[in-house]
């Protein structure tokens, strides 16, 4: 038994933030390393095995960290850097606390909370067409819209635009009641929600009558050229082939796009390919081309959400194992008749 102390020099309101409601966050590093940790004054007192305690340091520190840059820690955020801790790339997270794309409107900072939310920021930066795939809670759209509404303040576009296939309603959107932004928004409602956050309800009205955001349905971009703008489709796993191939041949002049979508949530009809999973492939060497694979481990959402897209993925992953083994099985059967 050993014990390390990590001396942290913060006030008590940062602390309270460390250790979490009921100390919930230091109890998943004392769980996840078999160690004791209490705080004493400056000091952080860690008590257990030498390689257990020195993990949890690091990881204490990394808190210490992102908590004196504002960032409210969570239960997600410490297993993240649990999961991490004593990989190669541990070191590089300090690169999230540095890196703050911008401000919602109550004054939180918005910037990547893992490495490979980091990676896709990059990419934004530096490409003009990104395309993110993963599963859901990984911010794929929230950072998107993030980086458009920054892009759009400080004059690098004219205006952004957001667009999502209304698959569910197969693009046909005459049966529901109301005018045509009725119709569409409870498909975009996740696009607003974002925008509201991070730039105000009242910031983003004035510039939506302004025609400097625009929210519609994939089909009403067919036929436009969108120069100088910031332009995210969201939900792309659910579009066509004809559809992807319309939408990026509509990027102009000045203008950035980013594509997201989570192709184990595919809504099409049974025997049509997903246009995303098509511009994976198809997109894959095309310089000043962006594309990323997000996985569980960027799930910034509740905790369990994590725990939930792991349990569907191993079941998924039986299913198709005994669907292979059952043609398998029908192959050889017919083989020896």
């Amino acid at each position: 038994m050993e014990e390390t102390k990590l001396n942290v020099s913060v006030n008590n309101a940062l602390i309270g933030n460390i250790f979490g409601k009921l100390d919930e966050n230091i109890k998943k590093l004392e769980k996840a390393f078999s160690v004791k940790i209490v705080n004493r004054g400056e000091d952080i007192v860690i008590s257990g095995a030498a390689e257990g305690a020195a993990r949890a340091a690091e990881v204490l520190k990394k808190l210490v960290s992102f908590a004196g840059g504002g960032e409210e820690i969570s239960g997600q955020t410490v297993n993240y850097l649990v999961s991490e801790a004593g990989s190669q790339s541990f070191a590089e997270i300090d690169k999230l606390n540095k890196d703050t794309i911008c401000l919602t409107v109550s004054g939180k900072p918005v910037r990547p909370k893992t490495l490979g939310q980091k990676k896709y920021v990059d990419l934004m930066r530096n490409n003009t067409v990104i395309i993110g795939v993963g599963p859901a809670g990984t911010g794929k759209t929230y950072l998107a819209m993030a980086m458009a509404i920054t892009a759009f303040k400080t004059g690098q576009v004219n205006r952004i635009i957001l667009t999502r296939p209304a698959i569910e309603a197969g693009e046909k959107l005459g049966f529901l009641p109301g005018d045509l932004q009725q119709k569409v928004d409870p498909y975009l409602r996740p696009l607003y929600d974002a925008l509201h956050e991070i730039m105000g309800a009242e910031n983003f009205e004035k510039n939506k009558e302004k025609g400097l955001i625009e929210v519609a349905p994939l089909a009403y971009m067919r036929g436009r050229t969108l120069d100088n703008s910031f332009i995210v489709l969201d939900e792309a796993q659910n579009t066509t082939h004809e559809q992807m191939k319309m939408f990026l041949t509509r990027i102009g002049f000045g203008s950035k796009a980013v594509i997201t979508g989570d192709l184990t949530q595919v809504d099409l009809p049974e025997g049509k390919k997903s246009g995303l999973t098509e511009a994976v492939g198809i997109l894959k060497d095309i310089e000043n081309i962006g594309i990323i694979t997000l996985t569980n481990k960027d799930v910034v959402r509740h905790p369990l959400v994590q725990q939930i897209i792991n349990a569907y993925e191993k079941y998924e992953s039986k299913k198709q194992r005994r669907e292979e083994m059952l043609n398998r099985r029908g192959r050889r059967q017919r083989f020896t008749k």
